[in-house]
């Protein structure tokens, strides 16, 4: 194939629909199942869960790196679609909802990180480029559900869900028919995580910063996409279960999209570290004024919330490529595997935590999630300080 890049880049944006397509629902399950916002957050930790767990069953087993990345992708995008489906068709309450978004999350495990490898394995000369052009599309991905929700205003909150099914089995079908590309080679004697070796990663300065920044980051990230319809309804924008609630949620996550894609041109003139260092500071501005955005007009809260959007991701491939680049290359997919599970187990406290207190917080919810982009911008630090 010439340019095999759409392709595992719209299979990234089909397959990904899979992680917050319960959300897109949420309004429907707090009043049918009987549930409050904290449960949300519940359900949406068990997503975050399978895929921390999920990551590492790969990298302590280096099954990526015996099998082929585009059956591993497309196996793991039809399991999750079944488990997706069965949430939708067969899931009543808490007990079984949980353990059935936990089995979507550890199969996404094997939807996001191969479709990076994929990239590689096609275009190793363009994988920064087309990085964040795949960091977009999880974001786009993630948005999506809301973009369904409100193309099928009127339909069921299962209606919407299982349309993200039948996506990631068209991204499974799109993979599997492309294969892998000539650039990989599969290591049937790959080695498994190495924790002694990845602890010693932290010990040099520069992962250490780009570490610390993207744990920053991810406090802030994921408990913004699943407090962003809250937070439209909170500045009295639209009202629970619109179509103007799901128009949007869409634009506010989608416009991340945006965000990394124009972050990656960026970064060519000024660097990883400074693109994601701007983007930190922009999100910490948000956090910080939103709260005072109560009574401002309307036009002025929706531009604030597209700013947050488009930053709070932007700054997302930066840190693979700034980590990436500060280890020794023979523990890059270790660390890497270790860094984003510390990541994604910091989710799922901010989570957790917003979901539970935004019913009494209100709009200074915002900084609870204010402390992460500040903490990473501090973090990062010795990589974007200007040099004398």
């Amino acid at each position: 194939m010439r340019n095999p890049v759409p392709a595992i880049v719209l299979a990234q944006l089909f397959g990904t629909s899979l992680w917050f397509s319960a959300n897109s629902a949420a309004d429907d399950l707090i009043r049918t199942w009987g549930i409050d916002p904290a449960d949300i957050g519940t359900l949406t930790n068990a997503v975050q869960l399978g895929f921390i767990l999920g990551t590492l069953t790969f990298a302590i087993s280096g099954l990526a790196d015996r099998y082929p990345a585009s059956r591993i992708f497309a196996v793991c995008a039809i399991l999750g679609a079944l488990g997706n489906a069965a949430f939708a068709l067969f899931a009543t309450g808490m007990a079984v909802g949980v353990p059935l978004r936990f089995a979507v999350g550890f199969c996404l495990a094997g939807v996001y990180p191969l479709g990076m490898k994929l990239v590689v394995s096609w275009v190793p000369e363009r994988a920064g480029a087309a990085l964040a052009q795949l960091v977009g599309m999880l974001t786009l991905g993630t948005a999506l559900p809301h973009g369904i929700r409100l193309a099928g205003a009127g339909w069921s909150w299962q209606a919407t869900i299982l349309v993200s099914s039948a996506l990631a089995l068209l991204a499974a079908a799109m993979i599997f028919s492309l294969g892998d590309g000539p650039h990989l080679k599969r290591r049937h004697d790959a080695p498994p995580l190495r924790l002694g070796r990845v602890f010693y990663a932290f010990s040099v300065r520069e992962f250490r910063a780009s570490a610390l920044g993207y744990f920053g980051h991810q406090w802030e990230l994921y408990a913004f996409w699943t407090l962003v319809p809250a937070l439209v309804i909170l500045s009295g924008l639209a009202t629970p279960g619109s179509a103007t609630l799901s128009g949007l949620s869409f634009a506010v996550i989608g416009i991340g999209a945006l965000g990394c894609i124009l972050g990656g041109w960026w970064s060519q003139r000024i660097g990883s570290a400074r693109v994601a260092a701007t983007a930190l500071a922009l999100s910490a501005m948000c956090c910080a004024v939103f709260p005072f955005s109560t009574d401002w007009p309307a036009w002025i809260k929706i531009g604030l919330l597209l700013l947050w959007g488009a930053s709070v991701v932007a700054d997302s491939p930066h840190f693979s490529a700034l980590s990436a680049r500060a280890c020794a290359p023979e523990i890059v997919g270790s660390a890497l595997a270790f860094q984003n599970s510390i990541g994604f187990a910091i989710t799922m406290l901010s989570i957790q935590l917003g979901t539970a207190w935004i019913g009494a917080w209100g709009n200074d919810i915002a900084w609870l999630l204010l402390p992460g982009p500040l903490l990473g911008l501090l973090g990062l630090y010795p990589l974007w300080r200007p040099h004398k």
